[in-house]
Formats: structure tokens, sequence, C-alpha cells
């Protein structure tokens, strides 16, 4: 009885959703008997269209993680809101096992994720980015098919304006452990990182355009022999199309900090960047960082230490 009298709850709480197909099945159940939890449900949404809606509306989100934001924090329950994101969860499609490279895998995540996008251009002539994804654990599948929902069909502009602190408003945390929350922030940073570097790179894809966007920038580096990741390091930088790229090895400056799998296979550990790109336009100091650990994929795990040094052209002084 408990549990259709929360599934009853959740249908009157998210009617407003229902054409999303965000939630399962069972939520649209209703009981005649059940006048007690309708009016309980009814108060929840009213309460939510207050204080809360204003809080929730000034986050930044897409239109579509707005709407799950409020019907995930109108449901009284948490292990219902547990339930739905299993649901969403078993409602993602299947990632393509092509896709689940080291270029799209989430670091810092307890279970394994892998995310990509594409993108397409709307009705409106607006380029828009598609998310797919995937994840070896249940709850932060469902997490990775929220965020593959809310952020689809969206610019790479409106994808950075939204605020994490989204997930406390749907009160979703509450079903989190600190490891997995900290995997969602890292989830949302890659996804916000690969949209802007997608984006930035469709603008630089066409015709005459694309040959002058490219006079200056470095396509190719002198590989060292015997390095091994400052190797793969470099050949993973070049796809943020540098104006300038210095990349020094300051391992043997470290010799005694060992531990790192870096130092263990060819000796090398720390690293100092200094890169100059049109990708950084525009983009906060954090967000800079994020998508070079974004290129740099499983590398990372390998690297003690990494100071980076990113600009805009614009920030460069003659």
């Amino acid at each position: 009885m408990k549990l259709f009298t929360a599934s009853l709850q959740l249908s009157l709480l998210v009617s407003s959703i229902t054409t999303s197909n965000a939630f399962s099945p069972a939520s649209q159940h209703v009981s005649r008997s059940s006048t007690s939890a309708s009016a309980s449900a009814s108060a929840s949404a009213s309460a939510l269209s207050m204080a809360d809606t204003s809080e929730i509306e000034a986050l930044g989100l897409t239109p579509e993680l707005e709407k799950m934001t409020k019907a995930f924090g109108s449901i009284p329950d948490e292990k219902l809101r547990y339930k739905q994101l299993l649901y969403m969860a078993n409602q993602l499609k299947p990632l393509d096992p092509k896709l689940m490279v080291s270029e799209n895998k989430v670091p810092g995540c307890l279970s394994t994720v892998y995310v990509d996008c594409t993108a397409r251009d709307n009705e409106e002539g607006e380029t828009v980015l598609d998310f797919v994804g995937d994840s070896d654990g249940q709850l932060t599948k469902g997490l990775v098919a929220l965020l593959v929902r809310g952020m689809s069909g969206c610019t790479a502009e409106q994808i950075q304006k939204v605020d994490p602190e989204f997930i406390n408003a749907a009160k979703i945390t509450q079903s989190l452990t600190p490891g997995r929350n900290n995997g969602f922030l890292n989830m949302l940073a890659v996804m916000k990182a690969k949209a802007t570097s997608y984006s930035v790179g469709a603008d630089n894809s066409g015709g005459e355009e694309a040959d002058a966007d490219t006079e200056g920038v470095i396509s190719s580096f002198d590989e060292i022999a015997g390095k091994p990741m400052y190797n793969d390091m470099m050949e993973s930088l070049l796809k943020l199309k540098p104006v300038t790229l210095e990349l020094i090895d300051d391992s043997a400056s470290h010799a005694g900090h060992a531990g790192s799998k870096g130092w263990e296979e060819s000796g090398e550990s720390h690293f100092v960047l200094n890169m100059v790109a049109e990708v950084f336009d525009g983009m906060p100091l954090v967000k800079r960082h994020q998508l070079i650990y974004l290129v740099l994929g499983e590398t990372m795990d390998k690297i003690h230490a990494l100071s980076i040094n990113a600009k805009a052209p614009s920030q460069v002084t003659e």
C-alpha cells in the first residue's frame, strides 16, 4: 500500500513533464482510495512552486533539466527518487563500444563512466549538442541518464550556464555518497568541456574560414625517445589547436617523489605546460584545466603533478 501511495504522489507531482517520459510507468498509477495522499502531494508541489521554484530557475538550467529538477525536488520520498534514477538508468540506450575509449572516460568516478557528444543544427539554425553515455554502476548510470537527457539538444552556451547546485535542489544528493557526488560533478565538467571543444571544432570546420583559422596553429611535434608520456601528452594537446605549446618534463627535479605510475613506468611524473589556444577564449581558468584533463585522458592518472599556464591569444601581450 505504501508503494502504491508513493506512486500516486509521484504521478501528481510530475504531471507537468509526462511528455518527457523521464519517470517510470508505475508513477502514472492512480488509486481512488488515496485522497489523503493526493492532498499531501498537492501541498508538496505547491510549496515547491514558491521559494524553491525561484531558486531552481536561477540555476541557469536547460529547459529539460529544470523540469526534472523541479519534479525530483517535489518528491517527498527519498527511496522513490532513488528508484526513479534506477528506472532512468534502465531506459538509457547502450553506448556503442567504439566510444568506450580513454578520451570519453570520466576521471574521478567510483564507477567507470563514458560520455560523448555530437553536434547538429536545430530548426532555428543553432548548433546544438546531443550526448550519449554509459556506466557500469546502476545509480551512476541513472545520473548519466539525467545529464544526457537534460543537456541534449542544447547549445554549448546553454550547457556552460548549468549550475551543478541543481543536484541539491533536486534532492538527489540524499541518495549519493560523497564519492558519487564528486563523480557527478566530474561528469558534468567533462560534458561541459566536450560541448565547448566540439562547438569550437565545428565553428572551425568549414572552407576558407577553416584554412584561415589554422594559420599559426601547431600541428606536429618532435617525439623524444624514451619519453612515452611526453609524446602521448603532446599528441593529445594538439587536438586543442594551440598556437603556442610548450611541455616541460620536470621529473628529474623530483626524482625522490616515487609512487606515480608514470615514474614507475618511464621515469616521468612532473610536467609544466605553457599553452595558448583560441579554444580558451572566454573560458574560466577552471574550465581550461578541465578541458586539458579531458584531452589527456588516462595519461592524467600517471602524472604526479602538472602545472598549467593556459591562455587565449587575446591574453598574450606582444
